[in-house]
């Protein structure tokens, strides 16, 4: 009998099937979709269990609309356990992960076979407070008008196009808060989720330890994985890892495929799998956004105070939160006890407010030097031909970013934390300014213009001389 042989039609299906199949096998979409379902779990159960938001309303506002997640969000399946203080999501039934609370870690991801840590409580600080009232107990509204028109407009949501869904606005003048305004839902004592806003905190963290002679951001990167005499990696040092051009295959793109999304949501010890990252370049001299060099940094930062999760939470309660008078504050872990110090850090408004005051100051605060002398001009010194600085972005380089800003009204000299969806505290030191915005905006840059706008009508208010002379004398007096 003959044999016979398949129809082209047939040929085709049988082709176009093993192109799926082995797109499947190269492309891996499941490690996407388990980033999902795992960022679904874990900011669903922060934003419930740390900040006390509603979940639904999370949901729709910051993950929903997010580039890719809106294709899959019908698919994407979340429910809340209140009573274990847990969120499971899943993709169809798929993929599940599962996020709990944990008191003093935050919210951590759960993985088979791996035990989740216990609640971690520690007793109060007792390092003295440095930096006493910013404001009175109740809302500070504006009263300068101009001031207020910068409110309002930040607040006002376009009529077509992305939403902004501004949540906060804080504006902190000679070291006092004189005017701020919160979304529905929202108040002085909210924690605020900074995302990346939290690197700009892992680089206080550091420049502490610097300043205690702790560490040496000139110093090679203290990872005992790089630390053979043929490792190119035992080259790489502090300070490359802080401004993200230490040469690691650790590039961020947020497809849910990159290094950093996978560290975040589909790995149990985050540092561990950041470490094993190969070298693509020499140190120094190629830049790109890295959240996962960041989380190694925190991992320093543990390992040079104890080494444990009890050990660098009490050294960032002790050396930086509670110094700066920060009363709504939570730095979430992971299971093995590092600060997840690239992404998740609560902090009201109000505290992210007093967190840039530090670096208004110069790392002066209430006569003590907190961080090294030089410091916050070397976290806003461009690396290489990038507007990053060392943990903040910065006006200062002269690339086509920061100059269109310098020319749209944010001072050269301006530095500034910036996170997803953005949240952004600006701080402009020769002016004594501090502007914290909050929000879950999803146009282009997340709403970039719109945070310049609010930073160059704050200024403005500030050009009339008996308004910055009231408001130094207002500070004067609580410092008394």
């Amino acid at each position: 009998m003959p044999l016979q042989l398949p129809s082209p039609r047939a040929l085709v299906r049988w082709s176009v099937l093993l192109l799926i199949l082995a797109a499947l096998v190269i492309l891996r979409p499941d490690l996407a979709l388990r980033v999902a379902t795992g960022s679904t779990a874990h900011d669903l159960c922060s934003e419930t269990f740390v900040a006390g938001l509603d979940p639904q309303r999370i949901f729709e506002e910051s993950l929903k609309p997010r580039p890719g997640y809106r294709v899959i969000a019908p698919a994407i399946d979340w429910q809340i356990d209140r009573e274990h203080r847990s969120v499971e999501a899943s993709f169809w039934g798929l993929l599940k992960s599962r996020a709990v609370y944990r008191k003093g870690y935050g919210c951590v991801l759960a993985f088979p076979g791996r035990p989740l840590p216990a609640d971690l409580v520690l007793p109060p600080s007792q390092t003295p407070v440095l930096l006493g009232a910013i404001a009175p107990k109740d809302l500070v509204k504006p009263t300068d008008p101009r001031l207020a028109a910068a409110l309002e407009e930040a607040f006002v949501e376009p009529e077509s196009g992305p939403h902004r869904w501004t949540t906060s606005v804080v504006v902190l003048h000679d070291g006092q808060v004189v005017a701020e305004r919160y979304a529905p839902g929202y108040g002085i004592d909210t924690p605020i989720l900074g995302f990346s806003m939290t690197k700009s905190v892992t680089n206080a963290l550091v420049g502490i330890l610097v300043q205690r002679g702790r560490l040496s951001v000139g110093a090679r990167a203290p990872i005992a994985a790089w630390d053979h005499p043929e490792d190119p990696r035992r080259a790489i040092t502090l300070e490359q890892l802080m401004r993200m051009d230490s040469g690691l295959e650790l590039d961020e793109t947020g497809s849910g495929f990159d290094p950093s999304n996978r560290m975040f949501y589909d790995e149990p010890d985050m540092a561990a799998y950041a470490e094993q990252a190969r070298q693509i370049a020499p140190p120094g001299t190629r830049w790109h956004y890295s959240s996962a060099s960041t989380h190694l940094v925190a991992r320093i930062v543990r390992d040079a105070v104890g080494g444990n999760a009890a050990a660098v939470l009490a050294f960032a309660n002790d050396a930086l939160f509670h110094p700066l008078g920060l009363e709504h504050v939570e730095l979430e872990l992971d299971a093995t006890g590092t600060p997840i110090g690239a992404h998740y850090l609560f902090a009201s408004a109000r505290d992210w407010a007093r967190f840039g005051w530090l670096y208004a100051e110069d790392g002066i605060v209430g006569g003590v030097r907190m961080l090294p002398e030089g410091w916050v001009a070397f976290s806003g010194e461009p690396t290489l031909d990038s507007d990053y600085g060392a943990g903040f972005w910065t006006n200062r380089a002269r690339n086509e970013n920061a100059q269109g800003r310098v020319a749209q009204g944010m001072p050269e000299e301006t530095l500034y934390a910036s996170g997803n969806l953005g949240q952004r505290i600006a701080i402009i030191p020769a002016e004594h300014l501090v502007i914290v915005r909050t929000g879950h905006s999803h146009g282009p840059d997340y709403d970039m213009e719109g945070f310049i706008r609010l930073v160059r009508a704050t200024r403005l208010a500030f050009q009339a001389p008996t308004h910055s002379a009231d408001a130094r004398a207002r500070a004067g007096s609580q410092r008394l």
